[in-house]
């Protein structure tokens, strides 16, 4: 069968759409695939209206790189969307990322060196190494801060009580002495006024496109069909889970459409107690504010990951890492297949990280390409 395209490209996210639009502009045939009905990936965004839907999520573009922030706007136009979350303790609020709002709101101090006294008081309570999650909270910010914003929180997250986290999943914890709500300190922050969708649809514009296929189901024909593969997907199921599967969290959404036209004030709440099932809502018109008399809200509830679901966080303990040190070991042998993105790479990335790390490797293609020549 002759080889139609240079690159076949696995998964329409960010970091496929990406080394697909450098090779295309370098001359290179791609063709990309997914087994989705839709790009994007998980910054994948629906239409209510005038309102941009997160169908998975809150995806807020940050980066602290100019070059990364050039780079998406030169494909469509990014609003300035400033994140500044609240969290909802049992019906108390308090202001995120912590600062001088949320410690006035805890014990009423009002000077940044009032805030640090009572925060190094409490941090005295754990003198040693941390052993677990809840220890290390507690020495990085203090009692009353882990107790109201940290703990529901992350045992919902992870599905497990502090006490049995590794101390290692925070290893700090921003905190500021200023009355600043902005809970990313990247200067470039935004949303596409159009949609992710729009974004990565002018990235994938000299590309051809396939939906609704699956690599696994034709993945002899697919293969022939190019000279190099990118593969954006779990490693794991690369490799058929040769060396067991890698553990993940996984999310499911609860959208609604509500009859009034503002719900809850703000983009995202956080609810950080135990007992409230879901860890956040979304509010959706928040993010490309609009005029509508319907909004729409998502409620987020973590759940444990198994095969069929979709993989959102992984579990970066010692087992796992030593599962993927053998999956990733294999993969740095194969001649033809590139590994990329967070599915593929067994990592948490920020979408500008998505996007470094795609240009990275379409640099070292063509420089490959170009020796080869």
């Amino acid at each position: 069968m002759a080889k139609n395209y240079d690159y076949l490209i696995v998964g329409a996210g960010l970091f496929g759409a990406t080394f697909a639009e450098r090779m295309s502009q370098a001359g290179k045939r791609c063709l990309v695939i997914d087994k989705k009905n839709h790009i994007a990936g998980n910054c994948h965004t629906e239409k209510h209206g005038e309102i941009d839907v997160h169908v998975y999520g809150a995806h807020i573009f940050h980066t602290y790189s100019r070059a990364i922030w050039d780079y998406v706007n030169s494909f469509v136009e990014f609003n300035r969307f400033t994140n500044s979350p609240i969290a909802n303790y049992n019906g108390e609020i308090y202001n995120l990322p912590f600062n001088m709002n949320t410690f006035h709101a805890l014990w009423g101090v009002r000077t940044p060196l009032e805030a640090q006294a009572k925060i190094e008081q409490q941090r005295a309570e754990i003198r040693s190494e941390a052993t677990n999650l809840e220890e290390q909270a507690i020495k990085l910010v203090g009692r009353d801060i882990y107790e109201k914003l940290i703990r529901g929180y992350t045992e919902k997250q992870w599905g497990r009580p502090c006490t049995e986290l590794p101390a290692f999943i925070i290893r700090r914890l921003p905190v500021r002495f200023t009355y600043d709500n902005n809970y990313f300190n990247d200067p470039h922050q935004g949303i596409p006024t159009k949609g992710y969708d729009a974004l990565v649809a002018a990235m994938l514009e000299n590309c051809d496109l396939e939906l609704n296929c699956d690599f696994f189901e034709r993945r002899s024909e697919l293969e022939a069909l190019a000279d190099r593969i990118v593969y954006t997907g779990p490693i794991d199921a690369y490799y058929d889970y040769c060396y067991q599967t890698l553990e993940w969290r996984s999310l499911e959404f609860e959208t609604e459409v509500i009859n009034v036209e503002n719900y809850q004030g703000v983009a995202v709440v956080n609810y950080t107690d135990r007992e409230t099932p879901f860890t956040r809502i979304i509010e959706h018109k928040h993010f490309n504010p609009c005029e509508q008399d319907d909004t729409v809200i998502t409620r987020e509830f973590p759940r444990d990951w198994e095969l069929g679901l979709d993989p959102y966080y992984p579990v970066n303990d010692e087992a796992n890492m030593e599962k993927f040190k053998l999956y990733k070991e294999r993969a740095d042998r194969e001649e033809r297949v590139l590994f990329g993105g967070r599915l593929a790479q067994y990592q948490y990335y920020n979408m500008d990280q998505v996007i470094s790390e795609a240009l990275q490797m379409a640099a070292r293609e063509l420089s490959r390409a170009e020796f080869d020549d």
